[in-house]
């Protein structure tokens, strides 16, 4: 689950012009409609929320939560960038394994017809059933256990009761707190079969990632994940969406160091024992976004559509291990 840019005061000026114009842009969620557009980014349905159902799963007792769990209380990371021991390290895998142990499954269960609520209800009983708890679920008031990106969605999509149709591209993004700490990721999956323009998107956004990662090391800048990824982006033609940052994560959800995945001069080397998330979203189009009035739900101004793949890493001596691999 990525985060959104809100550090401005720690941002380069670019970085907080992004944020300014993000936050200037949001609107009311429409009334529900299915409509399919043809345009020049392929023929696909347009996504505007359905009815949001079940919200807020119930949790066993016996699933420890985090601190965000139903109180007023804030996910308060460590002020500089963490440098776990072996103990933490060992504990980042855990949850990182099962949260892509999660993330995998919803092959199994994705298909027309189905709503990504049924989705969030399948992965969430998966999750307590491992002894997890679903990361996002609370955090900052969002309702669901994952989030759910459709075709023109950029990210934070909440599960509801839409059916996924033939020709959808979907994003699943899944976070889990296992035993005190949190492992995240994200892939996108095929609703029957894409088109060659979204298949295009979703190869080119893999490659991006997989770039970045290649270069992580101890020492490396930060600011070079972003180089890498846009210029892999714009030589295949698209874009960055620069709103939405990686993070550093472990007992806290989202911490330093903030990644940003377009071209940045901000300060910071990697070292061994960090652990952060890189999930960058390309877009077929421009760049702008709006985020409707449920607060979570960010999608294109030009209805292009978009793709996000995230995997959790985790910097050595030698280079970089990926945990949600």
């Amino acid at each position: 689950m990525e985060k959104i840019l809100k550090t401005v005061s720690k941002m380069s000026q670019p970085s907080r012009n992004l944020f300014d114009n993000f936050f200037r842009h949001s609107r009311k969620s429409p009334q529900r409609e299915r409509r399919l557009v043809t345009n020049q980014f392929g023929k696909y349905e347009l996504i505007e929320p359905w009815k949001i159902i079940h919200p807020f799963r119930t949790i066993p007792a016996s699933i420890a939560k985090p601190c965000y769990y139903k109180s007023q209380s804030q996910d308060i990371p460590p002020q500089i960038v963490e440098i776990k021991n072996e103990n933490q390290i060992e504990c980042m895998r855990h949850s990182c394994r099962l949260a892509k142990k999660i993330l995998n499954h919803t092959k199994e269960i994705i298909k027309p017809g189905i709503t990504t609520d049924y989705l969030d209800e399948q992965l969430h009983d998966l999750i307590i059933n491992h002894g997890a708890y679903p990361s996002p679920l609370y955090y900052h008031g969002f309702p669901k256990s994952i989030c759910t990106s459709i075709n023109n969605v950029a990210c934070h999509g909440i599960p509801d009761d839409r059916p996924l149709i033939e020709g959808d591209s979907l994003n699943v993004d899944v976070s889990v707190y296992l035993n005190g700490f949190h492992g995240d990721c994200s892939g996108m999956f095929a609703i029957g079969k894409l088109d060659e323009d979204m298949k295009k998107l979703i190869t080119v956004t893999q490659t991006c990632l997989d770039a970045a990662i290649d270069i992580c090391r101890p020492n490396e800048r930060f600011c070079s994940i972003g180089y890498v990824i846009e210029k892999i982006a714009k030589e295949n033609g698209f874009s960055v969406i620069p709103y939405f940052a990686g993070h550093g994560i472990g007992t806290y959800f989202h911490g330093l160091p903030d990644i940003f995945h377009f071209v940045n001069d901000e300060f910071g080397k990697m070292q061994p024992g960090m652990t952060f998330t890189i999930e960058p979203v390309l877009t077929q189009g421009d760049t702008e976004i709006e985020v409707l009035e449920d607060g979570w739900t960010a999608v294109t101004v030009d209805s292009a559509r978009t793709a996000q793949i995230e995997h959790t890493i985790l910097i050595t001596e030698t280079g970089c291990d990926i945990l949600t691999c």
